[in-house]
Parts: C-alpha cells; sequence; structure tokens
C-alpha cells in the first residue's frame, strides 16, 4: 500500500494527477451533501445529527489510523495545535455549519462556503503561512465570479429571512479557512491521515456535548431510513474519505490550490439537480461554469502554486 507519510515541499513541477482527481471526486460528494444533509435534518435535527456524524467518523478514521500508523495517542509536540484545529476546524466549524444550513437555503449557504479560497487567500497573506501569486489570486477571483453567476441563476439571495443563517455560515467560513491554514502548517510535521483522525478526535467531545441533549429527546423510532442513508453519506463519503483527500491536497499544493476546486461545488449542485429533479441549467450557469474551470486551470499553472510560509 502507498505510504501516508507526510511529503517534503516540493519544487515547480506539475504534480501527479492523483491529486487533481482526489479533488474532483471531493467536490463532487460536497456538491450533494448539502441537499442530503438538508433532507435529514428533518428527522435527525442538526445539531444531533452532526453529533452522530462525528462520533461516528471517529471511529471509522480511529480503525483506520491504527491500521496504517499505529499509536493513536497525540504527539506531543504537536498536541496544542492539534487541539486547536479540533475545536476551530470541527466543533466550531461544524456547529456553526449546520445551524446556519438550517436557518438558510442550500443554494445561499453553497454560494457563502464557496468563498472559502478568497478567505484563505487572505489569512494565509496576513498571517504569513502562505505566499500567494498573482495568477493564482486572479484564478480565486475567476472562480468567486463564475460561483456568483451560477448561484445567481439557481435563485441564491441574501434576504432578512435568511440573514441569521447566513453570518452563521460566514463564521463558519472563517473557522474553516484557519483551519486549513493549521492543517498547511503541519505538511511536513504529520501525515494527512493522522492530522485528519487526530484533529476529528479533538473536535468531536465539544459536538457531542452540544448535541446530547438533542439526541437524549430524539424519537428514534420516529427516524425513517432516507435519515439514517443520509447519515451515513454524510459520515463516510462527505467526512471520512472527503477530509483524507481534501487535507492531502492541502499538504501537498497548499490551501489556496486546494481549495479552489471547492467552487466547482455549486455547480455540481446545480447539475445535480438537473440529473435528479430535472432543473435544466441556464445560459448564465454555463457562464458561471466556464470561469470557475478556467480558475481552476489557473491556479493549477506550476508557476501559480503558493508557497509555503
Amino acid at each position: 500500500m502507498p505510504s501516508l507519510a507526510p511529503s517534503e515541499p516540493r519544487g515547480p513541477e506539475r504534480r501527479p494527477p492523483a491529486v487533481d482527481l482526489g479533488m474532483l471526486l471531493v467536490v463532487l460528494i460536497w456538491g450533494a451533501n448539502f441537499s442530503v444533509v438538508k433532507a435529514a435534518f428533518s428527522q435527525i435535527p442538526p445539531l444531533p445529527f452532526v453529533a452522530l456524524r462525528f462520533g461516528l467518523g471517529s471511529l471509522c478514521l480511529a480503525a483506520i489510523l491504527r491500521w496504517r500508523e499505529a499509536p493513536l495517542r497525540l504527539p506531543r509536540e504537536h498536541w496544542r495545535r492539534l487541539v486547536w484545529l479540533g475545536l476551530v476546524g470541527n466543533t466550531l466549524y461544524q456547529t456553526l455549519f449546520v445551524c446556519g444550513l438550517a436557518r438558510t437555503t442550500a443554494a445561499n449557504s453553497a454560494l457563502l462556503l464557496a468563498t472559502t479560497p478568497a478567505v484563505v487567500a487572505l489569512l494565509g497573506g496576513l498571517t504569513g503561512v502562505e505566499r500567494v501569486t498573482r495568477r493564482a489570486g486572479g484564478g480565486v477571483a475567476l472562480a468567486l465570479g463564475g460561483i456568483t453567476l451560477v448561484m445567481a441563476a439557481r435563485g441564491a439571495a441574501l434576504s432578512r429571512q435568511t440573514l441569521a443563517g447566513d453570518l452563521l455560515t460566514l463564521a463558519g467560513v472563517v473557522c474553516w479557512s484557519a483551519y486549513v491554514l493549521g492543517v498547511r502548517s503541519l505538511a511536513t510535521r504529520l501525515s494527512p491521515l493522522r492530522v485528519t483522525a487526530l484533529s476529528l478526535f479533538t473536535g468531536t467531545p465539544g459536538l457531542l456535548l452540544v448535541g446530547l441533549p438533542g439526541l437524549a429527546n430524539l424519537e428514534w423510532g420516529a427516524v425513517g431510513g432516507r435519515a439514517w442513508l443520509g447519515l451515513a453519506y454524510a459520515t463516510l463519503p462527505s467526512l471520512v474519505l472527503s477530509y483524507l483527500l481534501y487535507n492531502r491536497s492541502v499538504q501537498r499544493l497548499g490551501g489556496v490550490q486546494a481549495t479552489v476546486y471547492t467552487c466547482a461545488t455549486p455547480l455540481v449542485a446545480s447539475l445535480a439537480a438537473w440529473a435528479i429533479l430535472g432543473e435544466r441549467p441556464v445560459p448564465l450557469q454555463a457562464a458561471g461554469a466556464a470561469l470557475i474551470i478556467a480558475g481552476v486551470l489557473l491556479t493549477r499553472d506550476r508557476d501559480t502554486r503558493t508557497e509555503h510560509g
């Protein structure tokens, strides 16, 4: 089996296709996750849902980590940073995400979360964790413009009714961006598997705590098969697999180049709606798709890579 040992920073040579394919898979999985989770909320409230999701996900990653890279303990020299990553990137972000999604539309949530590359670039530049080239910044700008067109065609709109959910989601974006930069800073010290698993372990207790009252009052017999399938999807492909692939890409490429792929998530959601619900795309979405693809391709250029600070 291939080693998951942390890789050393690479030069400007072109990266292997597996990294791009991994992020494309993440985008496909996360593109469907908004609707899947939103549907499951009708039977499992948001906080109990995320507590179950991360409790089960932690058990899965514990088994994988023990199999691939035992032992499970926190590295003494990095435990503070891993605890911080778990609290910010999992406890805070997931709480804000599910509470925001419950109070706004799936379209608004996808649009706001897709601003993550810009926030990562801003925070990375301010903190010195990453140095973003002009071309990479241009790629992010193109992709964000494409997102705006796609989501405008889907009916995303900020309003007083969705304001609370939109603000919670935006706060979650800041937390996730900080998590991405924290993962990047550990690129040469710990493997993606270990960073993912240990930050999940440190973030899950807080999620279990906030979800405990809802779990105690949940009518388990009323939870149907669709909600359980939604929980399984949100846990296995959307959490365990996608987090591993995402964190591997962050460590290999840098925060900006990895997160810019997520700009395509609203596009995937639109295509899924076309296939499943018969919502035909309009020319405005096609124009947005072209901008998103152009932005991703621009950041892929070997001379536009972000550098670890």
